[in-house]
C-alpha cells in the first residue's frame, strides 16, 4: 500500500545504486531538509487559512472568499505581500541580535520535526531519548522572543518578551509532567517505543481518568506555550500593539508568524504521539473485522489527522474562551495545573507500578 515510508526505501534503494555510501548519506540529508524547509512552508500555508475559516465558522461569517476558490489562496497573497515588504530595523536596536531572534525560531522549530514520527517506519531522527529531546530543545524558543523583546528597544516588545518568558517558563512544567505520564505508563522515553505501547489501545482510553487529565493539562500548556488565545498576553493588541514583535516587518515578521503556527502543528502532533497513538491506527479489543478496515487507512492520514484534530481544539479556544490577565494566567498554573500534574504524575507512577491500566 502507498506510504512515505515505502517512497524513502525507494529512493533510499536508488541512490545507494548510483552513490558510495557517504554520498547517499549527504544526499539524503539535503532531501531531508529541503523536505522539512517544504513541509514549514506548506503548513504555514495551510494553518493560516485553517485560522481563518474555523474563526469565521465560529463566528457565523464568511471568512477570507477572493482569493482563489472559496478563499483559499488567501494566505498565499499574503505571503507575497510580506515578500515585497521592506525589512526595517528599529533606530536604538542591537541589530545583530534583532536580525538572529525570528531564524532562531524557525530553526528550533525545525528541530523539534526530528523524532516525531509522520507514518509507519518514517521519522527523522528515531533517538532513544526522543522525548527529552523534545522537551529540552522547546526551551530554547524563549530565548529567540527574549531576544526579540530586548533588541527591538522599544518598550512594549521588551514588556510582551517578559511576558511570554515568565508563561513559557511556568507552563513548561505542567507540559513536562503531562509527558511524564506517558513515559511512565509506557517504560520509555523512545518515541517508536511509546507509539508501538499503544498498539493495543491509546493511552488516553487505557490510561484510565489520570491520562485523561494528564492530556487536558499538556493542551492547556501547550496552549499557554505557544501564545496562543487565550493565553495570548506576549502579543495582546490591546496592551502591546504586537508585543515582542511589534517592531518587526516583511520576512522577520513572516518567520515568527510562521514558527507560531509550526510550533502549534509540532506541539499537537507530540500530544497525538503521546496520547492518541501517533500514526497508530484505531483498534478495539477483539473486533477483528473493525480492526483489519482500520488498517487499511494509511498510517500518515491517522497521524496528520490527530494532530489537525488537536490544532482545531486550539483554535477553537482561541474564539470561545477571554483572554486571561497575565496574574489569572501565572495563577492558573502555579496554584491549579502543577499541582494536579504532580499528584497525577503520583498516581500514574503507582497505577504503572500495580499494572492497574488495560
Amino acid at each position: 500500500m502507498w506510504s512515505f515510508a515505502h517512497i524513502a526505501n525507494e529512493l533510499h534503494n536508488w541512490l545507494s545504486n548510483q552513490f558510495n555510501p557517504t554520498w547517499t548519506l549527504i544526499i539524503e540529508m539535503v532531501i531531508a531538509g529541503v523536505a522539512v524547509i517544504g513541509l514549514f512552508a506548506m503548513l504555514g500555508l495551510i494553518l493560516v487559512i485553517m485560522e481563518r475559516k474555523v474563526s469565521a465558522w465560529m463566528q457565523i461569517r464568511l471568512g477570507p472568499n477572493r482569493v482563489g476558490p472559496k478563499g483559499m489562496l488567501q494566505s498565499l497573497a499574503d505571503t507575497l505581500k510580506l515578500l515585497v515588504k521592506e525589512g526595517l530595523t528599529p533606530d536604538g536596536a542591537d541589530k545583530l541580535l534583532f536580525n538572529v531572534a525570528p531564524f532562531i525560531a524557525m530553526i528550533v522549530a525545525m528541530l523539534l520535526l526530528a523524532p516525531i514520527a509522520f507514518a509507519s517506519n518514517f521519522q527523522l531522527w528515531d533517538l532513544n531519548i526522543g522525548v527529552l529531546y523534545v522537551s529540552a530543545v522547546s526551551s530554547l524558543m524563549v530565548i529567540s522572543i527574549l531576544m526579540a523583546g530586548w533588541s527591538s528597544n522599544n518598550k512594549y516588545s521588551l514588556m510582551g518578551a517578559m511576558r511570554s518568558g515568565a508563561q513559557i517558563v511556568s507552563y513548561e512544567l505542567s507540559a513536562g509532567l503531562s509527558v511524564l505520564a506517558v513515559v511512565v505508563m509506557s517504560g520509555s522515553l523512545q518515541v517508536s517505543d511509546i507509539i508501538e505501547s499503544q498498539r493495543n489501545g491509546w493511552w488516553i482510553f487505557k490510561g484510565h481518568i489520570p491520562l485523561i487529565i494528564a492530556f487536558i493539562t499538556f493542551i492547556i500548556a501547550v496552549t499557554a506555550e505557544t501564545n496562543r488565545a487565550p493565553f495570548d498576553l506576549a502579543e495582546a493588541e490591546s496592551e502591546l500593539t504586537a508585543g515582542f514583535h511589534t517592531e518587526y516587518s516583511g520576512m522577520k515578521f513572516a518567520l515568527f508568524f510562521l514558527a507560531e503556527y509550526v510550533n502549534v502543528f509540532i506541539v499537537c502532533s507530540i500530544g497525538a504521539t503521546l496520547f492518541l497513538g501517533g500514526w497508530m491506527p484505531f483498534h478495539i479489543g477483539n473486533w477483528t473485522g473493525f480492526n483489519h478496515a482500520m488498517d487499511y487507512i494509511p498510517s500518515s492520514i491517522w497521524f496528520f489527522g490527530k494532530t489537525f484534530f488537536l490544532i482545531f481544539v486550539i483554535m477553537w479556544f482561541r474564539w470561545t474562551f477571554p483572554r486571561l490577565r497575565i496574574d489569572q494566567l501565572l495563577n492558573l498554573e502555579w496554584k491549579y495545573l502543577l499541582p494536579i500534574s504532580m499528584i497525577n504524575l503520583l498516581v500514574v507512577t503507582a497505577m504503572a507500578i500495580l499494572g492497574w491500566h488495560f
